[in-house]
């Protein structure tokens, strides 16, 4: 037992339980700013279109602050929605946005990559 602490042991796991940490940050990062620059690079689309579906998602994260429990919350906002082809598509917007679609809203979507700009209903 004492090889492991104090022969190497813990330091190998240590610096590889650091790197693999790094590694996910990293390529996280990358992702993002490679989804960004493609969302940039595409073109500014409008299309006829209808709410298919919305749906949120929420995340809680619980933290202990000096003996008390904090708990905080965070909800992302989708809403998928079909174009004349037939294709389907799921876009993130935000809550204002999410609140004043409903399923079956007919409209003008306009997008840019994954990127949702606006819904104008008709």
């Amino acid at each position: 037992m004492d090889f492991f602490f104090f022969g190497g042991g813990f330091e190998i796991l240590f610096s590889l339980a650091f790197f693999a940490v790094l590694a996910v940050i990293l390529v996280t990062a990358v992702r993002g700013l490679l989804q960004w620059n493609q969302n940039n690079h595409s073109p500014r689309l409008t299309v006829p279109a209808v709410v298919a579906a919305k749906r949120t998602a929420t995340t809680h994260s619980h933290h202990n602050t000096g003996g008390a429990a904090h708990v905080t919350s965070s909800t992302t906002y989708y809403a998928t929605f079909q174009v004349e082809s037939g294709d389907r598509m799921e876009l993130r917007l935000s809550g204002a946005e999410y609140g004043m679609l409903a399923e079956g809203d007919r409209g003008r979507l306009t997008f840019q990559g994954t990127c949702y700009l606006s819904f104008e209903r008709e």
